[in-house]
């Protein structure tokens, strides 16, 4: 159940009128701020579409999650920072309902609202993404990573690149690009990107792309005079094939081109044809059905014909694939809290759930989810739970990815000193009283 509110610029006084489901005693109330056009389409309607079904999934066979009908509706950002806020206050209530997260897929948005977030008591997510200190629960309660951080990630990706060589102590003398997208999620690398290689003598250069990306000539000249070993591609959107062709039609190796987590998916790959052939990116799911929970959507959700993807040859892509991830972290916070404070939740509970997440092995396996979820488990300083990763290969002739690696971890010794260090700097600007997590009776304390 769903309606769908457009803002954006004139669209907004349409939205502000519109009309949605009405809302039961029982209900669950969750906002949907997707981006179903521009640039960052394949994205956004991957990831929304993939929790929307799961949504679906649960409505149908289970009544939603603890017995309680899940309701949604939809907010356009385009992946906007500006038009996310806006999203989020719009949202944030519906029909006497309060929001119990918000999920809006985006590093600048879920950045905007940390502070407002924890002023509502609704919780901010951002699945494999976003402002990397909020690991740190003490310092932000209500901003939680599920999956791996950025520093996870890059220092995964420069793991996986001292693999490629033989081994890391061969990363010294190598010389690694970053090529970013001109936004703030894009900037999120660049200093941690610089202090890996610090870390292991090899020698970085950042390079942006500005926003969409359709564009990168002038960037991929700059890499060819440069002459690095290896290309880190922290892309989003159109800016990934393009950066595909341009670094081809330059000589690169497209197989020393290592993509990111948000540069993995068919969608990335599919548009710039041959020229991907070879391409690695990490991930932290598989592509394809790889578990039941995907064939019961296929079965029951797109079988009644509820499913929210039009292409259905995009079910088991990355980012739909992603969504049901989500979706599965989403209501199992939501299990969480409703185990220990009954089947009618509130926000701040929630968020107690989303601290206390165990999605280990045999959690999964009874969530059909087995396969395609990463072992999770969050706590009070540690709002992201899995910190590891592995690598796929685009296969143009048989138009699929293939895992080549095992789980990789991440430096977290590394990634903890500067998270630690950003998180105190924000205690002391922002004007944050941290909470105790030695302190069994705040750990436990739902409300804060």
């Amino acid at each position: 159940m769903k309606t769908k509110l457009w803002v954006t610029g004139l669209a907004m006084a349409v939205a502000m009128s519109a009309t949605g489901p009405v809302v039961a005693e029982g209900d669950v109330y969750i906002p949907m701020p997707v981006y179903r056009i521009g640039p960052y389409a394949t994205g956004g309607t991957g990831y929304f579409g993939g929790i929307i079904d799961y949504y679906n999934l649960m409505n149908m066979t289970e009544g939603g999650v603890g017995g309680r009908n899940i309701i949604w509706n939809e907010c356009e950002t385009q992946y906007n920072d500006q038009q996310g806020v806006e999203c989020y206050h719009r949202m944030k209530e519906f029909q006497g309902k309060q929001a119990l997260f918000f999920d809006p897929l985006s590093v600048g948005i879920s950045t905007s609202l940390v502070a407002q977030g924890r002023k509502d008591k609704i919780s901010i997510i951002a699945v494999n993404h976003g402002r990397t200190e909020g690991q740190r629960g003490d310092v932000f309660p209500y901003y939680f990573m599920p999956g791996i951080n950025t520093y996870d990630e890059h220092s995964i990706i420069t793991a996986y690149i001292g693999q490629l060589e033989g081994g890391m102590e061969n990363l010294a003398g190598k010389k690694i690009v970053l090529l970013f997208h001109g936004s703030t999620y894009g900037r999120e690398a660049v200093e941690f990107t610089h202090m890996l290689c610090e870390k292991h003598n090899c020698e970085s250069e950042a390079i942006e792309v500005p926003h969409p990306g359709n564009e990168q000539t002038s960037q991929w000249l700059k890499i060819r005079r440069s002459k690095p070993d290896y290309v880190v591609l922290r892309g989003w959107g159109v800016m990934n094939p393009v950066a595909m062709q341009t670094g081809v039609r330059m000589g690169f190796p497209i197989d020393h081109l290592i993509g990111n987590i948000w540069s993995n998916d068919d969608g990335d790959v599919k548009p710039a044809g041959s020229s991907a052939n070879g391409y690695q990116a990490i991930t932290t799911h598989p592509t394809g059905r790889v578990a039941p929970v995907i064939d019961e959507i296929v079965e029951k959700v797109y079988g009644a014909g509820k499913g929210d993807l039009q292409d259905k040859s995009r079910i088991g892509s990355n980012y739909w694939n992603l969504g049901v991830m989500a979706g599965v972290i989403h209501l199992e916070a939501v299990r969480v809290a409703q185990a220990r404070f009954g089947p009618d939740v509130n926000s701040a509970q929630v968020r107690w759930g989303f601290e206390n997440l165990n999605l280990d092995t045999a959690r999964l396996a009874e969530l059909g989810a087995n396969g395609l979820v990463p072992e999770i488990k969050t706590n009070c300083m540690d709002h992201v739970g899995g910190h590891q990763a592995k690598f796929i290969q685009w296969n143009y002739a048989a138009t699929q990815w293939e895992v080549v690696t095992d789980w990789i971890d991440g430096d977290v010794e590394l990634s903890q000193s500067i998270i630690d260090a950003k998180a105190e700097n924000a205690i002391e600007n922002e004007g944050i009283t941290p909470r105790d997590c030695n302190d069994e009776n705040d750990r436990d304390n739902y409300d804060v």
